[in-house]
């Protein structure tokens, strides 16, 4: 199934993202947490592409699993920072053959020392334009409502956001971001500028305050006191932590529902549980 169809039936969405283990560790275990995660029986499951690209057969292998295996409907990231047209098609080829239909499109993070991509593709909406014309994929796109950190200005990356949708991107997900007033004047701001695709909140349980500065720092997120003020207090707590970060994202989802946001994405880590967790938490919610 697309999934602009599943965006626009006008529920309700929660969809959980998945990261695949890196060359040399046994994927045995990520299709456990494949398997895992879909028993939570999410709207769609997304499955990430490591720096580079460099878990991307990985990414098609474990999509498949949601999808196939799971009967979960797999988005699978693809990234074009360092490669050809001959790769993207062959890969592009390999989601099709697997009844793949949906594919977040990213540029993908430079590598440390680099200032622009050395592949085939400039911008994400270069590969958005190939996947298109290709034919047969349903395109999502990241946006980041506290504004790309190498654009200027948050209304330069709003433009860029234009140029994607005129290059076949159907729905957008926010990077993840803390205070949701943020997202509420992003939206603002988007359907101004002619911006008017799906838009899915991407929400992250934080339950280790130790990842938090680093995860801030890589994507520009800030925190707001409260939310400071609960990492000061828990981090050094491991399993008050915990309560704390589902506590939080269970708020901060339920506050998005009750203004009118209807898809939400959580980042998981790959911690099946912590997604549970949040989700009984809004079982009547997400009814």
């Amino acid at each position: 199934m697309k999934i602009i169809d599943i965006l626009n039936a006008g529920k309700v969405t929660v969809s959980c993202e998945l990261f695949p283990p890196k060359h040399g560790s046994q994927l045995s275990g990520a299709k456990l947490v494949v398997s895992e995660t879909a028993k939570l029986n999410p709207s769609f499951i997304s499955i990430t592409c490591g720096a580079g690209g460099s878990t991307g057969d990985r990414t098609v292998s474990l999509a498949g699993e949601a999808q196939n295996v799971c009967g979960v409907t797999a988005l699978a990231h693809l990234t074009c920072i360092s490669a050809g047209r001959d790769s993207i098609k062959g890969v592009l080829a390999e989601l099709a053959s697997l009844g793949i239909e949906n594919i977040l499109a990213l540029r993908g993070d430079l590598p440390e020392g680099q200032t622009s991509p050395a592949g085939h593709y400039r911008y994400a909406s270069d590969l958005m334009r190939e996947i298109r014309d290709y034919g047969g994929f349903c395109i999502g796109g990241a946006c980041y409502p506290e504004g790309h950190p190498e654009s200027a200005t948050l209304q330069e990356d709003v433009d860029n956001l234009k140029i994607k949708v005129d290059c076949g991107c159907r729905f957008l997900t926010t990077q993840m971001f803390f205070d949701n007033n943020v997202l509420y004047n992003y939206m603002f701001r988007l359907l101004r500028s002619g911006v008017d695709v799906p838009i899915v909140a991407g929400v992250m349980p934080v339950i280790d305050g130790r990842q938090i500065n680093r995860i801030c720092k890589l994507s520009g997120t800030a925190l707001p006191p409260r939310f400071k003020a609960i990492v000061d207090r828990f981090s050094s707590q491991p399993a008050a932590m915990v309560q704390a970060g589902v506590a939080y994202a269970t708020e901060q989802i339920i506050d998005l529902v009750a203004n009118g946001v209807r898809h939400v994405h959580l980042y998981t880590m790959n911690k099946p549980d912590i997604a549970g967790k949040i989700m009984s938490n809004l079982s009547e919610i997400f009814a």
